[in-house]
């Protein structure tokens, strides 16, 4: 199974530690550059994307995490998101512009407009078999994507609206799929773009 790494500078990073590793895989906290050693891939968690940026910044993390997200699968969510994003608004430095999508932040509302909602995603099982025909998605000051590259496809949207995106190696999603129980995301990354070959169901 591959080892996958969370960026630990804030958000739910113990939600998406404990649920990757229910799957079978390897997980471990990222706070330094040599934390990115011998990692398959990396989570880029939900939290405050400006406090994220400048928490890269102080640590000197910010040029390898850019070289790393630049060659390896990546998870990202919510302000993960806006952090891969080729532009995005009011932030203290520019995204890593590796995802062709432009992000609003928290335009769907302040926090205490959170919210949950059923999509049409109908991700498979974590055994590979065919999941559930929706997937519950939880929406917590979330980034709204106001334009897709052409290279982007779009997998599932809320209100007409993309909300889960994959460019290449690349899913991104505005929403919080670690809190809920549903594990199929993070199976389906670690099948479909990390390439594990079982998945603990």
């Amino acid at each position: 199974m591959p080892t996958v790494g969370v960026l630990a500078l804030q958000g739910a990073v113990e939600k998406h530690l404990r649920r990757l590793e229910s799957l079978g895989a390897a997980a471990r906290p990222v706070l330094t550059a040599a934390d990115l050693n011998g990692l398959d891939a990396i989570v880029l968690p939900g939290g405050e994307s400006s406090t994220m940026t400048h928490l890269l910044a102080a640590g000197s993390l910010r040029a390898p995490l850019a070289e790393f997200l630049a060659a390896r699968p990546v998870l990202a969510t919510c302000a993960g998101l806006i952090l891969l994003a080729r532009s995005a608004n009011h932030l203290p430095a520019p995204p890593f512009g590796l995802l062709d999508v432009d992000v609003a932040r928290n335009a769907w509302g302040r926090q205490v407009f959170s919210f949950q909602e059923e999509l049409d995603w109908p991700l498979p099982a974590p055994d590979g078999s065919p999941g559930a025909p929706t997937l519950k998605a939880i929406f917590i000051r979330a980034p709204r994507i106001t334009r897709v590259g052409e290279g982007v496809d779009v997998l599932a949207r809320f209100r007409g609206e993309p909300v889960a995106l994959r460019e290449g190696k690349l899913l991104a999603l505005a929403f919080h799929p670690e809190l809920t129980d549903d594990p199929r995301v993070h199976a389906w990354f670690l099948r479909e773009f990390v390439g594990a070959a079982e998945i603990r169901a």
